[in-house]
């Protein structure tokens, strides 16, 4: 598995550059999966359901299961947030895994950049950003700037620039 990550503030289309590589990637026959960090509570199940009545009663795992879809839902009461690498230890194989948010971590990064957005570039600060999908040019950038619109061209970077999988948990027992 190779690991690369998209970094950029609330707002810049991160998750619509994210919908519009992984048919891109599928495609060309690469398996894809995601890792989307959220800011705050989120919640995959419905109050009143069963499933959501076996956490509320204290159920540390709830998995679900239908004929066409499982999750398995972790409950982390007072546990500490999951770091990067203990949920990519969680992901079956793919050919590549695109994580979406976690833009602190040191893992490789593309930053998605809008001037709408009205927020400073991440990249200047930020070494292990390899390269920036912008709907601007930034010629001082110091690494590639890719339009956003051109997805082909983002594919081909990602998959070049994405870390193996050992690299990454590596990197990140280093940084602890």
């Amino acid at each position: 598995m190779r690991v690369i990550g998209l970094a950029g503030w609330s707002g810049a289309g991160k998750t619509t550059l994210l919908t519009r590589l992984i048919p891109e990637f599928a495609n060309r026959g690469i398996a894809v999966s995601t890792i989307k960090h959220a800011h705050h509570a989120f919640d995959l199940d419905t109050p009143g359901k069963d499933s959501w009545a076996h956490r509320e009663a204290g159920a540390s795992e709830v998995l679900i299961s239908s004929a066409r879809r499982w999750a398995l839902l972790h409950e982390l009461r007072d546990e500490p947030e999951a770091k990067l690498p203990e949920l990519l230890a969680r992901l079956s194989p793919v050919d590549l895994v695109i994580v979406e948010g976690f833009k602190r971590d040191p893992h490789a990064k593309l930053e998605v950049y809008r001037v709408a957005n009205g927020k400073p570039p991440l990249h200047p600060q930020d070494a292990s950003i390899v390269a920036v999908a912008s709907d601007t040019p930034f010629p001082q950038a110091g690494r590639p700037v890719l339009g956003l619109d051109d997805i082909p061209a983002i594919a081909d970077l990602l998959f070049a620039r994405a870390q193996p999988l050992a690299e990454v948990l590596e990197r990140a027992r280093e940084e602890a």
